[in-house]
């Protein structure tokens, strides 16, 4: 009788053994060690997934996690993925050996809130399917090979706040909303908008911005956008970093920039924009300024040089300077590196004075000063 219990619990517990996985997502991660290299050595260890695979976390035998960055994956991404019905989060960021298009089956799961695709070899277009994933928090496909235009369904993602699409080959202008579809504008809760390095193109749409989202970031630079920058994106007071050089933006910088108070990184170079170098009077926790390679009508150094407490970096090279440099530049409390080569400064400077400890740099080259007059300690600092 002992021997029969003793087998029927070992009976049992193997039953149980191989019941931790669902039958269907057991299914599914079977035919991608299959079609996939690269994968965990204990994917080959065992047949049950939930028990033992790398990567892999369940809850009550489903699959609600596949977390593969950086295994050194290779093939390409199987349609299989979308039968994981509920999966939460998928991670299979940096492994460039994955090719090929994103699978428009993707959008079959409705329960996904995370899907990071960053740092593979994926081409062709982001399928609009993506749009389905209703409770979609966090989207980076960054760093790959895509082709195509932003698709406005992304519009739908009403919970997302990380939307990362940089460092691709997208093309076409910005969606927003219109009586035809849904279009980025309609993500109240983003708090990232980075786009930068594709090939976008048209106006930064006025439409993209209110006062009623939350950006934290948007990054725009290294794309090929044009017309004037929008009035309202200084209506987005939550905003911290602004980048949208190496653009061909043109026109004035809009006036109401400085609503921006909690702005710590202001990137303009390499547009074509014109008029008066704005004004920053106020931002007092930015501390990075880059408006350089511009066409700003000439002036003096503005009185917000010397104003911005948190200042570490002031660039505008080949820029519209002149006049004198103003003393009170290089006693910001943080500043580190200011480069001004390349405007029209003239007469003499005098750095004798107080000057901030956390200097490292000054390029004043291919000015008109005619004496410069500084301590030695910083002599070696003065390109």
């Amino acid at each position: 009788m002992r021997r029969l219990l003793l087998f029927l619990l070992l009976a049992l517990s193997i039953c149980v053994a191989h019941s931790l996985t669902n039958p269907q997502d057991a299914a599914v991660l079977r035919s991608l060690k299959d079609q996939w290299g690269g994968t965990p050595r204990s994917w080959g260890r065992s047949d049950d997934p939930c028990a033992a695979w790398e990567g892999v976390a369940c809850n009550n035998s489903r699959v609600t996690s596949l977390g593969l960055s950086t295994m050194g994956l290779t093939g390409t991404m199987s349609g299989d993925l979308g039968g994981l019905s509920d999966l939460i989060s998928l991670d299979l960021s940096f492994n460039p050996g994955l090719r090929g298009s994103i699978s428009p089956r993707l959008g079959d799961l409705q329960k996904l809130t995370i899907l990071i695709l960053a740092g593979c070899s994926f081409s062709n277009t982001i399928p609009s399917e993506l749009g389905q994933l209703s409770d979609l928090t966090f989207l980076a496909l960054n760093s790959n090979n895509l082709t195509g235009e932003i698709p406005p369904s992304l519009g739908n993602l009403s919970k997302l706040y990380w939307l990362d699409l940089a460092e691709n080959q997208l093309r076409g202008e910005i969606p927003v909303s219109s009586a035809y579809g849904p279009g980025l504008d309609q993500l109240k809760k983003a708090k990232h908008f980075h786009f930068n390095k594709n090939q976008l193109s048209g106006e930064i749409p006025s439409q993209l911005f209110n006062s009623d989202m939350s950006l934290i970031h948007v990054l725009f630079d290294g794309n090929q956008l044009d017309g004037s920058i929008p009035s309202t994106i200084g209506l987005v007071e939550t905003l911290e970093v602004l980048r949208l050089d190496r653009n061909f933006l043109k026109g004035s910088v809009p006036p109401n920039l400085n609503n921006l108070t909690n702005m710590i990184e202001l990137n303009l170079a390499h547009n074509m924009l014109s008029g008066a170098l704005p004004n920053l009077t106020g931002m007092d926790t930015l501390n990075y300024v880059d408006m350089g390679n511009n066409s700003f009508k000439k002036t003096a150094a503005p009185d917000w040089f010397s104003s911005l407490p948190s200042l570490t970096t002031l660039m505008i090279e080949y820029g519209p300077l002149e006049g004198s440099v103003p003393q009170e530049v290089f006693s910001l409390p943080q500043i580190q590196q200011v480069k001004l080569r390349n405007n029209a400064f003239g007469a003499k400077l005098d750095m004798s004075g107080n000057v901030s400890q956390q200097l490292q740099l000054i390029d004043l080259e291919n000015n008109d000063i005619s004496s410069v007059t500084i301590g030695s300690e910083y002599k070696s600092t003065l390109l």
